[in-house]
């Protein structure tokens, strides 16, 4: 199918489809016409990316999970590598959740103070 088909099946605008190539995730064949040419097997893989990418993966994450992808949840192999970039992934969001809970403590005591001094 074309990238147009594919864009069709998948929800997906071909500008992007165009990015996952360019990043490596989406490998089409080429026509003798020069255009892209994708198996159906792509339809599901375009479904693992998206959703891999909803959990917050990078690309180059995607990239190199991807070997051990299955499946349209996806499904991931319980392999070292995959738990080790899962566990780092995790790490990273804990400590983005830790700032955001103290700018928030820090932004309501500002505006405590500013509303008592309003009101004062």
């Amino acid at each position: 199918m074309l990238i147009g088909e594919l864009g069709r099946r998948t929800g997906v605008n071909p500008h992007q489809l165009r990015y996952y190539e360019a990043q490596g995730l989406l490998v089409p064949d080429r026509g003798g016409n020069g255009y892209r040419e994708y198996g159906d097997d792509a339809v599901l893989t375009v479904a693992q990316i998206r959703k891999l990418l909803d959990a917050g993966l990078s690309t180059q994450e995607i990239g190199y999970l991807q070997p051990c992808v299955s499946g349209t949840a996806p499904a991931l192999e319980p392999c070292p590598e995959t738990l080790d970039l899962l566990r780092a992934r995790i790490a990273e969001l804990d400590k983005q959740i830790d700032t955001l809970v103290r700018s928030r403590q820090t932004l309501r005591e500002y505006q405590t103070t500013t509303e008592r001094r309003l009101a004062g």
